[in-house]
């Protein structure tokens, strides 16, 4: 099945659509539904009319409740796979405002506990200097003082003791040249002295160490739930627990050749030397 990246988002639409009818068919109420897949009648009406999205667990479970044929619970199985994709395009994010997905992010690290974050290319906001940021901002044009204040104010929840984190980043995305050199070094000696927060770890791949098939992306794992894949004109935001476990796994990868804790701070430091 193909799709363009445009068209994710749509299938949840149609998603809600099918299994009414497919409810309506197995002539059973709302209730009896919900009683037989153990939720309350609120969220079977909510699923129905697509204020929920469901998840592929829901859906299996409404399904058989239904006692829907092989083939439709197929055709419905994987319409509720692309429904728990989306595409978040960076043009449709930029008309938003860019200060509204910092928002967004704010509200998914508040409903998250454990976090894991492989870094390409760059360093992310949560560990970046106020001159970074506004460098990583320069090229789209407008007035970014709400994002980058909002940025800022996102990096409080690394303090919070109730949450973990697990930075991954390449050597590159430790030396990639987005500020001159002094701004450069300050940016990594931040970065060393976040090492030191007892709920944060901060892994660094070396260039001098071989580590398996190279990644393609930047990506986040939020708990074991969400994943979400940076790409130059979006983001891909994955729900179905195949595609996590998938990210999940290829992280557990990475981080057996990551350097940790003083290791990472000596790496870090002679990167800071050197720019000096």
């Amino acid at each position: 099945m193909s799709l363009e990246p445009e068209d994710l988002g749509r299938p949840a639409e149609e998603l809600a659509a099918l299994l009414k009818d497919v409810r309506k068919r197995s002539g059973l109420t709302g209730a009896r539904i919900a009683a037989r897949c153990a939720m309350s009648q609120s969220k079977v009406s909510r699923i129905e009319n697509g204020r929920v999205r469901p998840s592929l667990v829901d859906v299996d479970q409404f399904l058989r409740a239904c006692e829907a044929p092989p083939t439709l619970a197929a055709q419905v199985m994987a319409l509720a796979r692309l429904a728990n994709t989306e595409w978040q395009g960076a043009r449709g994010m930029r008309r938003k405002g860019l200060d509204k997905k910092q928002i967004e992010l704010a509200g998914l690290e508040a409903s998250s506990g454990e976090f894991r974050f492989f870094l390409l290319s760059m360093i992310t906001g949560l560990l970046s200097t106020p001159e970074y940021i506004r460098a990583s901002l320069a090229h789209i044009p407008g007035d970014h003082e709400k994002t980058i204040a909002r940025k800022l104010d996102r990096q409080k929840v690394l303090r919070d003791p109730s949450k973990r984190f697990t930075f991954l980043l390449t050597e590159l995305a430790v030396r990639w040249p987005l500020v001159g050199p002094d701004a450069l070094a300050e940016q990594i000696d931040h970065l060393a002295s976040l090492t030191h927060l007892p709920n944060v770890r901060i892994g660094i791949l070396p260039m001098s160490v071989p580590a398996g098939p190279a990644p393609l992306n930047t990506f986040t794992v939020y708990d074991d739930r969400i994943a979400t894949v940076e790409l130059s004109c979006g983001v891909m935001v994955f729900r179905d627990p195949r595609d996590v476990a998938g990210h999940i796994d290829e992280f557990a990868r990475l981080e057996e050749r990551a350097v940790f804790g003083q290791q990472a701070r000596d790496l870090l430091g002679e990167c800071a030397t050197t720019l000096r």
